[in-house]
């Protein structure tokens, strides 16, 4: 009986479904095995043990290629991350987990340089576990990484610990060794090729246990890293580009901004010189400014006092007619109190002090909430232009306010010349009034009306005086002084003569307002006569004599640097008066005796005279009066409760006894 061979074809087609399943090596050459247990003959055998050879050949092959792919893929994914890079540190941690995963390494991590500091830090990891590892930074030349920095070439240690190429230190050992890595692999990433090529960073694979690195991983990595370089160039110069966009847009914004600033400037600068070619006065440059800015306005005279306001600021301005020469007068035309004429001079005060900073800074100053801004010619402070309402002015604005303080100024300055030319002709009226009010009488109140002076009008007239050497101040402080309110000033035989319509008050109050407004506007002490009311060129001549003996009075009494007026000076001013009011200084002196009198019957009047009689002694008093001492003492009381602390002063005292003469002379 013969014997019978197995056939190799079954083991043949094994080694194909196998190599088609992807069996492992271990499966493909375990064919063999079967087939010499089968009984396959020596040639048939070589057979299959040759094509075993070629199944596992071409196994590796096809390893190789599906790993290839593999790594194809994840390159061609991290390109498509940075066609639609968003965000860099995404794209970042998927390259590190990427590496990861096709080197099939325990962790991966990516180092940047940080060029203030001159080292590289930790950006990415994947896989790590150390929050000390996670922290290290390194050095140019210092362990695996700072190597690769520096070098700008791949380097792969099997054992770090063991490894001499490069420098250990102890933060970077201690970083390693708390992480447990034993094998690492690092790659620079480079921007540019070459010799000029700039290391920004490397790019690491590593194993807890000790690895060699193969050619093609280290390939693998050096793609990936290069994916990398390319991913932080593009987020930078995409940074770079949206900054220039930024600041292209603020640039535009800033040229708009600027264009409409211009445009509004110039539009503004066209309405106010249209206002003052079309003969505008101050009031209305300070409406113009007002509307332009959002604000109300208000203009003052170098002396902090207002011209001409707008939305109520200024001291009660509202239509730009008020002046100085009404700064004493309260609302209604009532003399103003002692605490307002105070509150208002503080307040001049403190325009003058910011008007000043104005000036020396040359720009318009924040001051107690509004916008203080100096009107000058030349150097001399004509006045300040003031803003309420708007506490930020943005620049351009502010430019427009502060061009507003010189079209003010040329308002003021043309208004002043004007005055000053009618003040002369008007001041030669004056003169002529005062020397030869009798040698045409009509033709100096025609005179006046062609000058816009109604000599048939109650005024109140001022004489003013202060040093020699500021007689040439105060005479042009009267101008000023009088400037907008209808009066009209002359120098007369050395002092200042005031010519100003009767505004409810009395002479005494207007010298008194003047005298305050004339010392401020002429820089020192000016004391000021007034007389009136006078109507017609007679009456205006007898006024100022009177004015002049009133003047004269007040030096001689010691009220240099005040206003009063003849009748204010007690008996002194009944001998200067030209009327020699008697009845009128008694009722000034005794009234308030001569009504309790009258109204309770008591004998105050009757009390003083004896006491004055008696020389002061209540004992000899009391005996002429036929009362107890204690009713004098009574009465007494009673009289320094009425006539105030100082009737017993000598120089009360002395105007008390007179007044008591000319009233028992005149029968009381």
């Amino acid at each position: 009986m013969s014997h019978r061979t197995a056939s190799a074809a079954p083991h043949l087609r094994r080694l194909f479904e196998l190599l088609a399943a992807g069996a492992p090596a271990e499966e493909l050459g375990a064919v063999v095995a079967e087939a010499r247990r089968a009984g396959v003959d020596a040639r048939d055998l070589a057979e299959v043990e040759g094509a075993t050879e070629a199944a596992l050949r071409v196994r590796n092959t096809l390893r190789q290629h599906r790993r290839r792919e593999t790594e194809l893929t994840a390159l061609f994914d991290t390109a498509g991350d940075l066609a639609a890079l968003r965000d860099l540190d995404a794209v970042l941690r998927s390259i590190v987990r990427r590496a990861r995963m096709l080197l099939g390494t325990d962790t991966a991590y990516l180092t940047l340089a940080d060029e203030e500091a001159g080292d590289t830090y930790m950006r990415v990891t994947d896989g790590s576990v150390s929050e000390l590892f996670q922290k290290l930074r390194l050095q140019l030349g210092e362990g695996l990484g700072g190597l690769v920095a520096q070098t700008a070439r791949p380097y792969a240690s099997p054992d770090y610990r063991t490894d001499g190429r490069f420098l250990h230190t102890g933060s970077i050992d201690a970083g390693v060794l708390d992480e447990g890595l034993v094998a690492i692999l690092g790659v620079p990433l480079l921007l540019g090729s070459g010799s000029g090529g700039q290391v920004i960073g490397a790019l690491f694979a590593a194993d807890r246990t000790p690895r060699t690195f193969a050619p093609e991983e280290v390939a693998l990595l050096c793609s990936l890293a290069d994916h990398a370089a390319i991913a932080i160039d593009t987020a930078r110069t995409m940074a770079d580009a949206r900054l220039a966009l930024a600041e292209l847009a603020e640039a535009n914004a800033v040229i708009r901004e600027h264009s409409a600033a211009m445009q509004r400037a110039a539009e503004s600068h066209d309405r106010l010189t249209d206002l003052v070619l079309r003969g505008g006065d101050v009031s209305d440059v300070a409406a113009a400014v007002a509307g332009l800015l959002k604000g109300e306005v208000a203009v003052h005279d170098g002396a902090g006092w207002p011209l001409t306001a707008t939305g109520g600021h200024g001291g009660g301005l509202t239509d730009g007619t008020e002046h100085p020469a009404g700064a004493g007068k309260a609302a209604g035309g009532q003399e103003a109190s002692g605490a307002e004429e105070t509150a208002g001079a503080e307040e001049a005060a403190a325009l003058v002090a910011a008007a000043e900073s104005s000036r020396a800074t040359a720009h318009a100053v924040f001051r107690d909430g509004r916008w203080v801004c100096a009107v000058l010619a030349g150097r001399e402070l004509l006045g300040c232009l003031v803003l309420y309402g708007r506490p930020e002015l943005d620049d351009p604005d502010r430019r427009l306010f502060e061009r507003s303080s010189v079209v003010t100024s040329l308002l003021l300055l043309l208004r002043r010349s004007v005055a000053e030319t009618e003040n002369r002709v008007r001041g030669d009226l004056i003169t002529d009034l005062l020397t030869a009010p009798d040698r045409d009488p009509a033709g100096l109140v025609a005179r006046g009306r062609r000058l816009g002076i109604d000599l048939d009008r109650p005024h109140f007239l001022l004489v003013a005086r202060a040093g020699d050497a500021a007689r040439e101040r105060l005479a042009d402080a009267a101008v000023q002084y009088l400037f907008g309110c209808g009066g009209v000033s002359a120098v007369h035989e050395g002092a200042a003569v005031l010519l100003l319509p009767c505004d409810g008050s009395g002479p005494g109050a207007a010298a008194r307002a003047a005298a305050g407004q004339l010392g401020r506007l002429a820089g020192v002490p000016v004391t000021v006569a007034g007389a009136g009311p006078a109507a017609g060129p007679r009456a205006i001549a007898d006024a100022h004599a009177e004015g002049v003996r009133c003047l004269r009075a007040m030096h001689v009494l010691g009220r240099d640097g005040g206003g009063a007026c003849a009748a204010e000076l007690g008996f002194v001013g009944v001998l200067l008066g030209e009327d020699h009011d008697v009845d009128g200084f008694v009722a000034a002196t005794l009234g308030p005796l001569l009504e309790y009198d009258a109204q309770r019957g008591t004998q105050l009047v009757r009390t003083l005279r004896a006491y004055f009689g008696c020389g002061g002694s209540l004992t000899r008093a009391k005996e002429e009066l036929h009362v107890h001492v204690n009713t004098v003492v009574q009465r007494l009381d009673r009289i320094h409760a009425l006539l105030g602390p100082g009737w017993n002063t000598p120089e009360q005292t002395l105007e008390l006894q007179l007044a008591l003469r000319l009233h028992l002379l005149s029968g009381g």
